[in-house]
């Protein structure tokens, strides 16, 4: 885990960088919370098990957002939209919900059949056959859509 991790986690929950360092430590060798808890307390400095999933819960959720912030920057460079004012705003988010926020104008839209429907002009038909004029017939109408691509 990054060192500006460990750094804001000892902040948020007021223990010493070092105690958060070997408790990440720790979990990464596979040491369960009560056994650091309870056989681990020099590392630690006598942390709780309360503490101790603090920290494990919390380097999880900054290992997430990392993950996401990465994939919206890569996602975003691809489709050649990243300025670098968009690139510092999404560097600076702190939580997943700031992030989505900010990402939420730039993401790529569904393609769903009645958008590809749309894009082919076929929304006067689908208009025509829903108003179910008995005066016109539909494949009257339809024909009048028919083309090579369609």
């Amino acid at each position: 885990m990054s060192e500006a991790h460990q750094v804001r986690i000892a902040g948020e929950l007021g223990i010493g960088q070092w105690q958060v360092r070997a408790v990440d430590e720790l979990l990464s060798e596979g040491a369960t919370i009560p056994f650091i808890a309870r056989y681990r307390k020099e590392r630690t400095g006598s942390l709780d098990e309360v503490t101790i999933t603090a920290i494990r819960d919390r380097l999880a959720q900054l290992a997430e957002l990392d993950r996401r912030r990465e994939a919206i920057l890569k996602s975003l460079e691809e489709r050649e939209l990243l300025t670098d004012e968009l690139k510092a705003a999404i560097q600076g988010a702190d939580t997943m919900a700031t992030l989505e926020d900010i990402y939420l104008p730039y993401r790529p839209k569904r393609r769903t059949r009645a958008t590809i429907a749309r894009e082919k002009g076929l929304e006067p038909l689908a208009q025509a056959i829903f108003a179910q004029d008995d005066a016109t017939s539909p494949l009257r109408e339809a024909a009048a859509f028919v083309n090579e691509e369609l």
